[in-house]
C-alpha cells in the first residue's frame, strides 16, 4: 500500500533523538516500496531543516547529507497539490481545523486510498476520522 510520507516523518529520519523504531519501520518500507508527498513536502522540510541549523541543532553539511540520503529514497512527489490547495484541501483544513499544510498530506493520502505516516497527533486524528490508516503517531 502506498505511504503519504507528512515531514515530521521524514524529520525524525535527520534528527536522531526524533527517531524511534516505528519511523525506521516507515523508512524501511519507503525504501521498498515507495512513498508519496505533496509537492509542499520539499519546502517544508527545508524550512524545518535550516531553522535547526539557525539554532545550531544541525549543521549545514549534515542537512546536505540528510537530504542527499532522502533523495535517493524512491518517493514520489504529486503533481496536484496545487490545483486541490483552494478546494479539497482547504475544505479538509477547515472541516477538521487543520493547518492548509496539513490538511495537503490527508488530501493526499485520502485521495490516493494510502496509509498516512505522521508523527502529528491532530492530523493523525482527522485522517483516522476519514478513515485513512495512520502510522506513526
Amino acid at each position: 500500500m502506498t505511504i503519504v510520507i507528512d515531514a515530521s516523518i521524514a524529520l525524525a529520519w535527520c534528527f536522531d533523538d526524533e527517531a524511534s523504531d516505528e519511523t525506521d519501520a516507515i523508512a524501511q518500507d519507503v525504501i521498498a516500496n515507495g512513498g508519496l508527498v505533496p509537492s509542499l513536502f520539499h519546502l517544508e522540510l527545508a524550512n524545518v531543516l535550516l531553522q535547526a541549523e539557525r539554532r545550531g541543532r544541525i549543521s549545514a553539511s549534515e542537512i546536505a547529507q540528510r537530504l542527499d540520503l532522502l533523495a535517493q529514497m524512491p518517493i514520489q512527489t504529486d503533481p496536484q497539490t496545487a490545483g486541490r490547495a483552494w478546494s479539497e484541501t482547504l475544505l479538509l483544513a477547515r472541516a477538521h481545523k487543520l493547518t492548509a499544510y496539513d490538511a495537503a498530506y490527508l488530501e493526499l493520502a485520502s485521495r490516493n486510498g494510502a496509509v498516512l505516516a505522521t508523527k502529528d497527533n491532530a492530523l493523525a486524528i482527522a485522517a483516522r476520522q476519514l478513515g485513512v490508516v495512520v502510522l506513526g503517531s
